[in-house]
């Protein structure tokens, strides 16, 4: 369907943002269903940041979606958060109503998901996750909420080491999982970790595109460790390549992308995303 003059529009922010199959996944969804919709992407600096949202609502933009750097930094700006945004305090879906902006969470529903449809058993697991951004907190929230038992966290210790100490608190006390958080640069922490871990989660963008470089070091893995990566360009990061090469089963981000993207496709639109159609058409092919 072409756009005309009644379209409503839907789009993606972040930097970097031309390599999103974004665009192709809600339109191929738009079209199948005959909605008179459209979804475009746009790579944004972030000194452009604030303007740009302020445009998107100036236009009467419906709904989008926030990849990084922009998952925290969209916050100050809406109107209302979800109870699951409040929590990982991260929003990658926003839904315009009445000019008002009220902020989702659905990287973390997307990446259960994912992993389940890998069939990758996580209950009652042990999971060592990178990262404490937007997509990792979000994770972390589902997780614990979806019965995983312990979760350890590396994080550089930096400026924001305090506050995620202070939301893996939270979620221990608010879920029965487990959440303790480490020094990224503490190796020794980090081999104990994966040794008692079930499962590792890249939540990072150390991987994407022309990075080929992993924080762990191939030494650490071994084949009974289920390695995750939120990254899906290129579709094997060197973490993933490494886990692959000593017998693990790994896991990259397309159908976390795949599931977070159905989840705001249904906020979005009160109707369900055509999974299977996207698979063949986007994903698999």
């Amino acid at each position: 369907m072409l756009p005309i003059g009644s379209t409503n529009f839907f789009c993606l922010l972040g930097h970097p943002a031309k390599h999103s199959i974004s665009p192709k996944m809600h339109n191929t969804s738009f079209e199948a269903l005959n909605l008179d919709n459209c979804y475009l992407a746009f790579d944004i600096q972030e000194s452009d940041f604030d303007n740009a949202v302020k445009g998107l609502k100036a236009m009467g933009c419906k709904g989008f979606n926030l990849t990084m750097p922009f998952k925290n930094s969209i916050i100050p700006l809406l109107d209302e958060l979800d109870e699951g945004a409040v929590l990982a305090n991260s929003v990658n879906t926003v839904v315009a109503t009445d000019g008002k902006l009220k902020g989702y969470t659905t990287d973390g529903i997307g990446f259960m998901e994912a992993m389940t449809d890998s069939g990758i058993e996580f209950k009652n697991s042990t999971i060592t996750i990178l990262g404490a951004g937007g997509a990792a907190t979000s994770i972390i929230v589902q997780a614990a909420l979806d019965g995983v038992s312990k979760i350890n966290i590396f994080k550089r210790k930096n400026s924001t080491f305090d506050s995620i100490v202070e939301f893996a608190e939270k979620i221990t006390h608010s879920t029965t999982c487990d959440v303790f958080v480490y020094d990224m640069a503490d190796m020794n922490a980090l081999s104990s970790s994966l040794r008692e871990s079930d499962i590792l989660i890249n939540g990072t963008n150390v991987g994407m595109g022309a990075d080929d470089s992993s924080l762990v070091p191939k030494e650490m893995l071994f084949p009974k460790l289920t390695v995750c990566d939120v990254i899906y360009h290129p579709p094997e990061t060197k973490l993933l390549k490494d886990a692959k090469s000593v017998g693990c089963k790994i896991m990259n981000g397309k159908y976390m992308l795949l599931y977070q993207g159905a989840a705001a496709f249904k906020l979005w639109t009160g109707y369900n995303m055509p999974i299977d159609l996207i698979k063949s058409t986007c994903f698999d092919n």
